[in-house]
């Protein structure tokens, strides 16, 4: 018999029995549906999670004190111990292009005239460069010690009246006081623009530290080598401020820094790490006050903290596709089944294949033949429907699209083995049939 008769006896038992046939290949269409729409959302996601890592992002490591022990992701158990003093030390290393703080303030609400909305960790304190110009949709960076201030889309399009460059908005801190500042440039994405951050979509308002979080700081008592009390959020730059402030903040503690090396060569990125390391460490830092054996200075590139993520994501990715794989496991039991049951309704048959000259390795082919088809029918179906799950997916939660083509032709490529091997067992029980009682099976 040859392979094209087999093809078409196979087909014609398929098509024969169409309910029992669509019913063996949904669990193969299912499982490899499955494991295809999760690798494709994984990998989409950490696409979009890299991709808003922009070069100059990735020349920046960022920086904390925490117990080495300490397990979270970045600013994790950080204490509050670099001052204004050790960045200005550190901006001035060969290596390390510049320096500064890094500090979320909290605040109750953030007026615009005569209109108010509440808003919480929105008020972001950093240096001029945190921003990146090519990040700007409209404006400029604001200065260090000006009153002034970059927001994101979320947070100038969420008045009646859409803020632009050149606004003055009033901030109510965290206690009650209000502090007033200059809109000068507005953000082209209504993401975070680094790890400390997060990259999640929301409100954020970017100032400088000097004077926003120096006011905050003095009023606080945050310096003078009283440590706080950090938390992995960033919310030391919490409390009550006021709008002009008569502290000078010189001294004020920071929770984070953030360090740019010169380019982003590998290199030079190690460079800058290993430069400003050296100092916060030594005697001559601020910082060293407050270091001893349970606090360690940690730098990390953005590339670095999202391996973190992207390990936890790889790890559910993982757990996803296992459970998906068991799919694949019923699948097969299925085909198995339902082909001995094949074999048994068509024992009479495979006696008279046999007495009319057919061979067992005819008998093994077709019955195998068989369960490929349904195998290969399950692969391509499963592939469409996890390649629009992927689709779908993607868009829903508006990240791009990126399809693990490796995966694809895996899933492909399982969906017809475990045809084959679902479909051995009973084409080899075919192929021994004995004939005479084949013939003589009712």
């Amino acid at each position: 018999m040859n392979p094209l008769e087999s093809l078409r006896l196979s087909w014609r038992s398929i098509r024969g029995h169409k309910l029992r046939s669509a019913l063996t290949t949904l669990g193969i269409v299912i499982g490899i549906a499955a494991v295809i729409a999760f690798v494709t959302l994984g990998a989409s996601l950490q696409a979009g999670i890299i991709g808003d890592i922009s070069p100059d992002d990735q020349r920046n490591v960022y920086g904390w004190a925490a117990d080495p022990d300490t397990e979270g992701g970045p600013l994790a158990g950080a204490q509050p111990v670099f001052t204004q003093d050790d960045l200005e030390a550190v901006e001035g290393l060969e290596d390390v292009e510049a320096a500064y703080g890094y500090a979320t303030i909290q605040t109750q609400a953030i007026s615009n005239g005569n209109e108010t909305v509440a808003q919480g960790n929105g008020l972001i304190a950093s240096g001029p460069s945190y921003i990146r110009e090519d990040r700007l949709s409209a404006g400029s960076q604001f200065e260090m010690g000006e009153r002034e201030a970059v927001l994101n889309p979320a947070a100038a399009n969420q008045f009646d009246e859409n803020v632009t460059v050149g606004d003055e908005l009033t901030v109510t801190i965290l206690g009650g006081e209000r502090t007033t500042l200059e809109v000068v440039g507005i953000t082209d994405t209504s993401e975070g623009l680094s790890p400390f951050e997060g990259f999640e979509s929301s409100p954020r308002v970017y100032v400088p530290t000097d004077p926003y979080y120096a006011e905050q700081a003095s009023g606080l008592g945050i310096g003078g080598g009283e440590g706080g009390d950090g938390g992995s959020d960033g919310g030391d730059g919490s409390g009550e401020s006021t709008g002009e402030g008569d502290g000078s903040g010189d001294d004020a503690r920071f929770l984070a820094i953030i360090v740019e090396a010169e380019s982003t060569d590998q290199s030079d990125i190690d460079a800058a790490r290993e430069s400003a390391t050296a100092y916060l460490e030594s005697d001559d830092s601020d910082a060293s006050e407050l270091l001893d054996d349970d606090l360690a200075v940690t730098f990390q590139t953005s590339t670095e903290l999202l391996q973190q993520l992207q390990d936890i994501l790889d790890l559910l990715r993982n757990f996803i596709v296992g459970i998906a794989a068991i799919s694949l496991l019923v699948g097969s039991i299925g085909i198995a089944n339902i082909m001995l049951v094949s074999v048994t309704e068509r024992t009479r048959e495979i006696g008279i294949m046999k007495a009319v000259g057919a061979q067992n390795r005819d008998v093994l082919g077709l019955f195998l033949t068989e369960a490929v088809i349904l195998g290969v029918i399950g692969a391509i179906l499963g592939t469409g429907l996890g390649l629009l799950a992927g689709y779908l997916g993607a868009q829903y939660i508006e990240i791009p699209l990126v399809y693990p083509l490796e995966y694809v032709a895996l899933a492909v490529v399982v969906g017809v083995l475990v045809g084959i091997l679902a479909g051995l067992y009973p084409a080899w029980r075919a192929a021994r049939t004995d004939p005479i009682d084949a013939l003589r099976y009712e």
